[in-house]
């Protein structure tokens, strides 16, 4: 059992979506055997240091923004960038930066695509709801064996997509009315609460799902998925906040560059349609499988 803050930083790693699940070791505590209890010191840091931050959160938001995927790209880079930062806060960065770029890709694609606002809300609202259940749960049940188990959902994920050529190329949703809200609700829950369970590939799996369960197009089933994934990283970020966790001063600009890059991947997306999302769907799925596979097995 994890007590006091070895528990709760334990939660947050989960709820991000990065730390453990992505082989990054903890940050270990001599008084709590656990993760730290506190930030460290903020104190000056380097304008160089911000701006290879800024920069890898551009491309985090350009990649996050077509397909989800983005803690690929900027978590690892933070760790390098803030190598005495304890995870939670380098986590707490991460969503500060992010969810302000999902929620601009959001808000792009709703300008351009016909979202299902009447079924989508619902779902939104059950996400933000399941990840905090999710972050709940990890302080009673180890996610542990989740490491092993993820590749290989991610290996039948993949080779689904790729076997299937015409797989999320024509936007026929099956569902309507109470049918869709009821679905997109148990989505939406489910996958929030894996977001605050464990987390990685959060974002292509409520892709994949609306595609092989409701019928989307990849360009629907992205621009619905970015609505529901703001949802469930609204609940991990306000875990960090509540704690300190964040270095506001750090995400005021790495924000801006992850919402940078969020809407030219929109526009990019948009642009290009369904097709353009597929590939960058099977790219993100192979790196995350190649990943998580590395960290369990190897």
């Amino acid at each position: 059992m994890k007590t006091g803050a070895s528990r709760f930083f334990y939660v947050c790693g989960a709820a991000s979506g990065g730390g453990d699940a992505l082989g990054m070791a903890p940050h270990t505590s001599a008084k709590t055997g656990g993760m730290a209890a506190a930030p460290a010191r903020l104190g000056t840091i380097p304008r160089m240091d911000t701006l290879l931050a800024s920069v890898a959160s551009f491309f985090a938001g350009f990649v996050d923004s077509i397909v989800g995927g983005g803690g690929l790209i900027l978590l690892p880079a933070l760790f390098a960038v803030f190598p005495g930062a304890p995870p939670a806060t380098v986590l707490g960065i991460n969503k500060g930066s992010s969810v302000w770029g999902t929620a601009s890709a959001t808000w792009q694609y709703a300008r351009r695509v016909q979202l299902r606002w009447h079924s989508l809300l619902p779902g939104a609202a059950l996400a933000l709801v399941g990840s905090l259940a999710g972050a709940w749960a990890v302080t009673m049940v180890s996610p542990a064996f989740l490491k092993q188990v993820l590749p290989l959902v991610l290996l039948v994920v993949f080779v689904y997509t790729l076997a299937r050529k015409d797989f999320g190329q024509a936007h026929a949703p099956r569902l309507h009315g109470r049918d869709e809200v009821l679905a997109l609700g148990v989505l939406g829950g489910v996958v929030g609460f894996y977001d605050g369970f464990f987390g990685p590939g959060t974002g292509s799996f409520f892709v994949f799902l609306l595609v092989r369960w409701l019928g989307y197009d990849f360009m629907h089933a992205s621009a619905s998925a970015k609505l529901l994934n703001t949802a469930s990283n609204v609940a991990a970020l306000s875990l960090f906040a509540w704690k300190g966790h964040v270095w506001w001063s750090v995400v005021a600009a790495t924000a801006v560059a992850n919402v940078a890059g969020s809407l030219l991947g929109a526009r990019l997306a948009i642009r290009h349609g369904s097709g353009f999302v597929r590939i960058f769907f099977m790219l993100v799925v192979g790196a995350l499988l190649v990943k998580t596979a590395s960290s369990a097995y190897f």
